[in-house]
C-alpha cells in the first residue's frame, strides 16, 4: 500500500464528507493505493455514524472510535499503530489542511529520502490569539530540539515514512514534538514544505489558547530532559548535588574559620549559628545530599525499565561472510574460537604455512603446521 492517511477528529461533522470526497479525489488521479483512518477522540456529534456510512461505501475508510475524548497524541499512537502504507500522512478533519499536497509530499519521502517532511502555514488564517504563542512556540522549539530548518513543529500535516510511525511513541500531549521525537529515535533527514492553508469551513477551533502554550513549553522541557538524561540520571542529578554540596561545604568551613581566626586575635566574634550563612551552607549540603540521592534513584529505577536495552535498528545482515584464501593477509592473521578449555591461535606464517597452536590450561603448548 502507498499511502496511509490518520485524520483525528473531535466533534467534525460537516468537514468529514467533504473531507474524504477530496482524499479520494486526489488519491485516484495520482493512481495511489491507500487507506484513510479516521480516529475519533471522544465526538459527541455524529462524526462516527457519518464515519461508518463512509466504511460502507468504500473498503479504504477505516476507523477507531475512542470511548472519551482522550486528546490528539493518543488518537495519533492509535493511527500509526494500525497504518500500513509506506508513506503515512496526517491531517486535521477540519478542512484547513489541503489534501492537494500529498502527491508531493509522498514524492518527498519517496524520491528525495526524507524521513519527515512537515507542512509549513507560511500564510495563517487564524486568530491573534492562536498565532502568536504559535510563533513563540516554534521558536523555542527549534533552539532547544536543534532541527532549526523547521518553522512550524505542530502543523497537523506532516509525512512519514512508515518506519518512523512504528518506531516512536506519540504520548500525553507529545503529537507538538514529533520531529523533536523522530530525531530522537536517529531519523534525522527532517524537511519542511509550505502548504497552503484554508480558514476554517465549519464549527469553531478546538486550539486551547495561552493554557496550552505554557503546557507545551512544560512538554518541551520534559522531552529533553528525558531525551538528555533518561538513561544517566545521575548524570545530571550527581553533578548538580555535588557542587550543591561542595558549595554549602566550602561554606560551613569559612564560617567556622572566620569565627576561630577572630578568637585567636582577639577579636569580637559571635557564635556560628548565630549566623545566617551556617544555615544557607546546610541547606546547600542537604540539598545536595537529596539531588545526589534522587540520581540514585533515577538510576535504579532506569536499571530495573523493561525499556532499558531497546534499541532501534536501521539495518541487520544476517549471514556469515567467508574470506577466499587469497583475500587472507600475508604476514599474520588471528583467529580466536573458544573449543570447550582450549583456544586456538591461527597464524599465517611467512612462508604461507598456517600454524596452529593450542593453549589448554595446565599443559604445555603444542604447535602443529599444515599448509
Amino acid at each position: 500500500m502507498d499511502i496511509s492517511v490518520v485524520v483525528p477528529l473531535f466533534n467534525e461533522e460537516e468537514s468529514i464528507p467533504e473531507l474524504y470526497a477530496w482524499i479520494e479525489k486526489v488519491m485516484k488521479a495520482n493512481g495511489f493505493s491507500y487507506e484513510v483512518i479516521f480516529v475519533n477522540d471522544g465526538s459527541t456529534d455524529r462524526s462516527w455514524e457519518i464515519i461508518e456510512s463512509l466504511q460502507k461505501q468504500s473498503s479504504t475508510v477505516k476507523g477507531i472510535k475512542f470511548r472519551r475524548n482522550y486528546g490528539k497524541s493518543p488518537a495519533l499512537y492509535c493511527g500509526f499503530e494500525r497504518a500500513e502504507g509506506d508513506v503515512v500522512i496526517t491531517m486535521d478533519a477540519d478542512l484547513q489542511d489541503s489534501p492537494d499536497e500529498i502527491p508531493e509530499l509522498y514524492r518527498m519521502i519517496t524520491e528525495e529520502g526524507y524521513d519527515l517532511v512537515s507542512g509549513y502555514k507560511q500564510k495563517r488564517y487564524d486568530p491573534l490569539s492562536k498565532t502568536l504563542p504559535t510563533k513563540l512556540f516554534n521558536a523555542t522549539a527549534r533552539k532547544v530540539s536543534g532541527i532549526h530548518n523547521l518553522h512550524d513543529f505542530n502543523c497537523g500535516l506532516k509525512a512519514y515514512r512508515k518506519a518512523v510511525v512504528k518506531n516512536i511513541e506519540v504520548y500525553g500531549e507529545m503529537h507538538r514534538y514529533i520531529p523533536y521525537l523522530a530525531k530522537n529515535a536517529g531519523f534525522q533527514k527532517i524537511g519542511e514544505k509550505v502548504v497552503h492553508h484554508q480558514a476554517r469551513k465549519f464549527g469553531k477551533t478546538k486550539f486551547g489558547g495561552w493554557n496550552r502554550f505554557f503546557n507545551g513549553y512544560l512538554d518541551l522541557i520534559s522531552l529533553w530532559f528525558l531525551s538528555k538524561f533518561g538513561i544517566k540520571p545521575m548524570h545530571f542529578f550527581g553533578l548538580l548535588g555535588s557542587l550543591m554540596f561542595i558549595l554549602g561545604f566550602i561554606s560551613v568551613v569559612i564560617v567556622g574559620a572566620s569565627k576561630l581566626y577572630n578568637m585567636n586575635h582577639g577579636m569580637p566574634y559571635r557564635l556560628v549559628t548565630d549566623s545566617p550563612y551556617f544555615y544557607l551552607s546546610l541547606t546547600a549540603m542537604i540539598i545536595g545530599t537529596q539531588l545526589f540521592l534522587a540520581g540514585f534513584l533515577g538510576e535504579l529505577i532506569s536499571r530495573n525499565a523493561p525499556e532499558r536495552n531497546n534499541y532501534l535498528y536501521d539495518e541487520k545482515i544476517n549471514k556469515t561472510d567467508t574470506l577466499p584464501d587469497d583475500s587472507l593477509p600475508t604476514d599474520r592473521c588471528y583467529l580466536f574460537c573458544l573449543l570447550g578449555r582450549e583456544r586456538l591461535l591461527h597464524d599465517r606464517t611467512s612462508d604461507g604455512l598456517c600454524q596452529y597452536v593450542y593453549h589448554q590450561s595446565g599443559n604445555k603448548s603444542r604447535t602443529e603446521r599444515h599448509s
